[in-house]
């Protein structure tokens, strides 16, 4: 049976939601912008997840929020979360992971390190 719940979906900055510029902000994906907001629409919950701090999170916040795109958390887990752990961790709990730089487990198998 299918969890009824609302997805949580934890999405990258750089690389992934614009192109890679840091730190500068790089080119959007506006294809991924959209279909991230339509999930947001349907009830999918959205956590920005990146390296950014500072100014440079507050940029990328703002760029985000400049295409219609608002998150429920920022490099936080939801307090939902929270609670269900008896804490907060520094790993982002979330069913999906969007980072361009991300790789499925059996990938990660053929991955060969470089010499």
């Amino acid at each position: 049976m299918m969890d009824e719940r609302a997805l949580i979906i934890a999405v990258d900055f750089d690389g992934t939601l614009c192109s890679d510029n840091y730190p500068e902000i790089g080119t959007a994906n506006e294809t991924l912008i959209r279909r991230l907001i339509e999930y947001r629409q349907r009830g999918s919950r959205l956590i920005l997840w990146t390296c950014r701090r500072g100014i440079y999170l507050e940029a990328a916040v703002d760029y985000c929020s400049c295409y219609g795109l608002y998150f429920d958390a920022v490099n936080e887990n939801l307090p939902e979360i929270v609670e269900r752990f008896g804490g907060d961790s520094r790993k982002i709990y979330a069913d999906i992971y969007i980072d361009d730089r991300c790789s499925k487990p059996w990938e990660a198998l053929a991955i060969r390190h470089p010499a």
